[in-house]
């Protein structure tokens, strides 16, 4: 039985790592030929071999896609190995801060700027005339936090609303193309910026960060993953300019209501995907508690 995938191409960044490391693999798992795009400094070569091992289709660009020529090269990698491109994935991104907005470091504020927004304009821009060819799409990685804020670390809620609101102007512009454009919204995941050992959050932020899920437990990357490829499929062709909340509906809760469930209920699924680095997003960057 054919993947959901089956042939399409897509490019992946922030793919080294964490939910976009999933993404490859579930990609990859449905059937899509994958271009897996991150650092110089990310594991992006571990996980397209990784992928390749398990049979699929993969190659890997190493770049900082915030740099103009860095992403025309990644989307044109797309096009040289396998001639098209079909689906764009704005994972890349940072998290690196918790600190209150008097407090917040300048120098971090244009981080998130170039990483966030900037990459992602940068992408869209070079990848949309090849969408077109193919009537792909574009998926961008949203957030939570970009409908609720981010107290400490207020800036990386803007951007996900920035986001947010860049998809939706471009599906609707580019519907007459027969492109579309959506995001993925999460909540709390199980990768290295929602823990204190390997993010910027403390011991209080990252235990109030689980409660405030009515699921009571962070998602899983792998869970995720499989919202992107539903959202990236011909399945979901009616879907576009949408804001897909997959939060562990954190954003109704209003509280911490996730210290109601019980025990059994807030173990994480196992999960079928083999990932090597979902707690490894926050290697070889700086990230600061400011009190």
């Amino acid at each position: 039985m054919a993947g959901r995938l089956e042939n399409k191409v897509a490019v992946i960044t922030g793919a080294g790592t964490g939910i976009g490391e999933a993404i490859a693999h579930k990609f990859a798992y449905e059937g899509a030929k994958v271009v897996v795009v991150g650092l110089s400094s990310d594991p992006v070569q571990d996980v397209a071999a990784a992928i390749q091992k398990d049979g699929g289709e993969a190659v890997f660009v190493s770049g900082d896609v915030s740099e103009e020529s860095h992403a025309q090269a990644a989307v044109q990698a797309a096009i040289d190995k396998y001639g098209r491109l079909d689906i764009l994935v704005n994972n890349a991104g940072v998290f690196l801060d918790q600190a209150e907005i008097e407090k917040y470091p300048i120098e971090d504020f244009d981080k998130i700027v170039k990483n966030n927004l900037r990459s992602a304009f940068l992408m869209t821009k070079f990848a949309i005339p090849h969408l077109q060819k193919t009537r792909g799409n574009v998926v961008s990685a949203g957030s939570e936090a970009g409908f609720n804020g981010q107290p400490d670390n207020a800036p990386y809620g803007g951007s996900k609303a920035f986001l947010h609101s860049f998809m939706m102007g471009v599906a609707v512009e580019q519907a007459k193309h027969g492109v579309r454009a959506n995001c993925v919204c999460p909540g709390a995941i199980d990768t290295a910026l929602t823990r204190k050992e390997t993010g910027p959050l403390d011991k209080k932020h990252e235990q109030n960060t689980v409660n405030a899920e009515a699921v009571g437990r962070r998602g899983t990357p792998e869970e995720i993953a499989n919202v992107y490829a539903f959202i990236a499929s011909d399945e979901a062709s009616y879907v576009t300019g949408a804001l897909w909340l997959a939060d562990g509906g954190v954003t109704p809760a209003k509280g911490a209501v996730g210290a109601d469930v019980p025990w059994l209920l807030k173990r994480e699924p196992k999960g079928d995907l083999d990932l090597e680095h979902s707690h490894d997003g926050e290697k070889n960057k700086q990230v600061h508690v400011v009190k």
